[in-house]
């Protein structure tokens, strides 16, 4: 009988987001699969845990796989961890995960800590719906065509981003969408956790003039919804009001809502300040 491969979501910065089950996991399992393992033993020497480690990464990850699956069909019980968060999510878990379905070889999950999740739930763009996109390509024309096939998204979108590459990505999402609405979080649950909720163009200002530090994710509204009958000036406005009461100008909201629904800047504006 197979053994099971259980997937543990780790902190994604403060180890007291451990849980106790996480923690009981490793402590019964015979092997750790890790991403990076002297990642890993930093948090199994902060738990007094001592388990043999396998390193299981996105280069390694295909004859690595194998192994660990032959370790598991003849009884042996894995932990899968990455280096931070939910493995197999924007990770090379997904495919030993797979690997093991594909095989018959259990596989359970004790959840944790997820950066895109934190940052979505504190970002207060609408959460009902929205879309995980992970790392988006480091070729500039890649990442510039899969933003434009994301051009008329809907749902608010999440986004990984390193701190090198982010003037780069907030330059294109620019280009692409307009100037949206977003969420910047880095250092989620660390010492120097940042949570900017902003514009594109003033995020690109803001990081021109301050060097970006340590990992981002990126929460982005979605795109207005296509409507087929042209919106009357009354309700540009409503739609404008709303801008207005989550802090913009009255001439950015009649802006805003210009763009969106192609009724002119000015009457939206003469509507919200006679309103007002």
């Amino acid at each position: 009988m197979p053994g099971t491969l259980t997937l543990v979501g780790t902190p994604i910065g403060n180890l007291s987001d451990f849980s106790p089950r996480a923690v009981e996991a490793l402590e019964a399992c015979d092997f750790i699969a890790a991403e990076d393992t002297r990642v890993s033993l930093t948090l199994l020497n902060h738990f007094g845990i001592r388990k043999p480690l396998i390193s299981y990464f996105e280069h390694n990850k295909r004859e690595r796989g194998e192994a660990i699956c032959r370790k598991l069909e003849d009884g042996e019980n894995a932990v899968l961890v990455t280096d931070a968060g939910m493995p197999a999510i924007s990770d090379p878990g997904e495919a030993l995960v797979a690997l093991c379905h594909e095989r018959g070889i259990p596989v359970t999950v004790i959840p944790g800590p997820s950066a895109g999740i934190a940052a979505l739930a504190a970002s207060g763009l609408p959460t009902a719906r929205f879309t995980f996109e992970g790392f988006l390509s480091a070729n500039r024309r890649d990442r510039r065509d899969r933003l434009e096939s994301l051009k008329t998204e809907q749902r608010t979108m999440v986004f990984y981003e390193a701190p090198h590459k982010l003037l780069g990505t907030l330059e294109d999402l620019l280009a692409t969408f307009g100037d949206r609405r977003i969420c910047l979080a880095r250092e989620l649950t660390k010492l120097h956790e940042e949570i900017v909720r902003t514009t594109l163009a003033e995020a690109i200002a803001h990081y021109h003039e301050n060097a970006p530090r340590g990992e981002f994710v990126l929460v982005i509204e979605g795109a207005a919804p296509v409507t087929n009958k042209p919106l009357t000036p009354e309700e540009a406005a409503e739609i404008a009001r709303s801008y207005t009461q989550e802090g913009l100008s009255a001439s950015d909201a009649a802006k805003k809502a210009a763009a969106e629904t192609g009724v002119k800047k000015g009457d939206i504006y003469r509507l919200l300040t006679r309103e007002s």
